[in-house]
């Protein structure tokens, strides 16, 4: 039998059985005629310790290109979920960072990596960062985190990256730096497992999360908007609470209309009829995608949705508006599964 065919343990076994094949002789009292006699056994059979030594030396040769072959297929097919991404993550090494950037052609920004990353091996993640570290489940600390683990950083969450190991991540650092592996620099402020879901839509539309209450009727309605657009449904579900509380009858004192409280001059921009719910969702997960595009986070969407994208450019941020702080922060909780 071919040592190839029985793996390291077989083979290991059949070195044994060759060992045992061999006897040493007990040392004699050494003599003229002795020595000519073991010259002459060595001449016509070979060295026993020599062949027993090639023998030996051959089979262990087999059994290392075995553990060889062995561990480098382990690595090449990614032993998990967080291997792959990790390796499929280190492709963009070099790629230079873009805010807002989400094609490798043109750069990525850190989310964009770890998005872009991920949806390699199969996992839709969130645009954003903030969302993103808000997926799988918690990791404690950095001593247990394990590769393809989300690294992210602030509060609220502004920075991700991917961990790889021994302290250290792979990340699109900032403007004027390409998509690098560094040190895990600071403690993390979330580190999430990512595993692949048993439901692939589960993940296509952001995952679990978001207010109680959702009407059964019009849950389907937000998962399918969330999924067009690649908006969390979490974040959808959320901005119709603090909206309307799910009435597709609201109308406010300053004229906002429907279950997602649109301006009629909004509404007409996006050509949908707002006191309808289907195309009232459709147009305020547009409008929401286009924020988080613009602004790459979520709390900055929500705002400028709230007091329009105008006034977070002008303010560099969330507007110091009370009634616009108070929403992002309402809706930032029911995110959260608050009530």
């Amino acid at each position: 039998m071919s040592i190839d065919t029985v793996g390291p343990a077989g083979a290991l076994a059949r070195i044994a059985a060759i060992q045992s094949r061999f006897t040493v002789a007990a040392p004699t009292a050494t003599t003229s005629t002795s020595a000519t006699s073991a010259a002459a056994t060595t001449a016509t059979s070979g060295s026993t310790s020599t062949s027993f030594d090639d023998v030996l030396g051959s089979a262990l040769d087999q059994v290392k290109a075995l553990q060889a072959q062995s561990i480098s297929g382990a690595s090449s097919t990614g032993g998990d979920l967080g291997a792959r991404a990790v390796d499929a993550a280190k492709k963009y090494l070099g790629v230079p960072y873009v805010w807002g950037g989400t094609d490798p052609a043109k750069g990525l920004d850190c989310s964009g990596l770890v998005q872009r990353a991920y949806a390699d091996v199969g996992v839709t993640l969130p645009r954003v960062a903030a969302d993103q570290a808000r997926m799988g489940t918690a990791v404690p600390d950095l001593a247990h985190a394990r590769p393809g683990d989300l690294v992210a950083f602030g509060s609220p969450v502004d920075h991700i990256g991917i961990y790889v190991g021994d302290g250290k991540m792979v990340v699109a650092p900032r403007a004027g730096q390409d998509v690098k592996i560094q040190d895990v620099y600071r403690t993390p402020t979330a580190i999430r497992r990512i595993a692949a879901p048993a439901d692939p839509s589960s993940a296509a539309v952001g995952g679990t999360g978001g207010p109680a209450g959702v009407p059964a009727q019009l849950k389907s309605l937000f998962a399918s908007a969330a999924q067009r657009y690649d908006v969390p449904v979490a974040l959808l579900t959320s901005v119709a609470k603090a909206e309307s509380g799910f009435n597709p009858n609201a109308v406010s004192p300053a004229g906002a209309v429907g279950l997602m409280q649109l301006m009629p001059a909004t509404a007409r921009g996006l050509g949908v009829d707002p006191r309808n719910p289907a195309q009232a969702i459709d147009g305020a997960a547009r409008l929401l995608a286009r924020h988080l595009d613009t602004f790459g986070s979520t709390s900055l969407a929500v705002a400028a949705y709230n007091a329009g994208p105008g006034a977070v450019q002008r303010y560099g941020g969330v507007p110091p508006y009370r009634e616009t702080q108070q929403y992002v922060q309402r809706v930032i909780g029911y995110m959260g599964g608050a009530a």
